[in-house]
């Protein structure tokens, strides 16, 4: 009964930017989204209720980020502070600061070209619930036990998008777009 069972996720918000002092770049999304249904290999809809990461999170679980569920690419970890999670509205935020290695590397190139851009988690459930009324039968988990984070290239929850970011461009993009309000303004004030 008590399982440790893995969960396939889109990464949501996801991004690789600069880091700062001493950190290259970072990945951050979503690993998890609430209420947000999916099948479960033909068999039922799962759906992760707000709140579902809040007692591991507050027992400061020490949870991993990895690669593929592959423990041997460890790309960060809450103990280390290499990653810190977090829910909000949306589902479990995770910040990682990855490894400065040849694998993690090539996993933010293909992060980058968009090949691989999607999330999963590794948990045991403490608490759900099934209704068994309906067709296809409905879970769903209230609580985990939460073990890993993994960045994947097969979800199972195919509704969010992940995406990758250079802070340095942005900063660019959002100075220019303030020069052409300043700008816009000063004509405004001269009539």
């Amino acid at each position: 009964m008590n399982e440790k069972e893995k969960r396939i996720f889109t990464l949501s918000n996801i991004e690789i930017r600069a880091g700062t002092e001493g950190s290259s770049q970072v990945i951050e999304g979503y690993a998890s989204i609430f209420d947000s249904p999916t099948m479960i290999g033909d068999m039922f809809q799962e759906t992760i209720a707000k709140g579902a990461f809040a007692k591991s999170l507050m027992e400061k679980a020490d949870v991993r980020a990895l690669f593929n569920h592959n423990w041997d690419y460890v790309l960060g970890r809450t103990k280390s502070g290499t990653l810190t999670l977090e829910e909000d509205e949306k589902g479990l935020k995770f910040l990682v600061t990855p490894p400065d290695t040849s694998w993690a590397k090539d996993l933010m190139i293909s992060m980058q070209r968009g090949d691989i851009n999607q999330c999963s988690f590794g948990f045991q459930v403490v608490r759900d619930s099934w209704n068994w009324d309906v067709e296809p039968a409905q879970r769903t988990i209230q609580e985990v036990k939460l073990y890993e984070i993994s960045i994947v290239s097969l979800p199972a929850y195919e509704d969010t998008e992940a995406y990758v970011r250079d802070r340095f461009t942005e900063q660019r993009e959002l100075h220019y777009e303030r020069q052409k309000l300043i700008k816009q303004i000063e004509e405004a004030l001269k009539r």
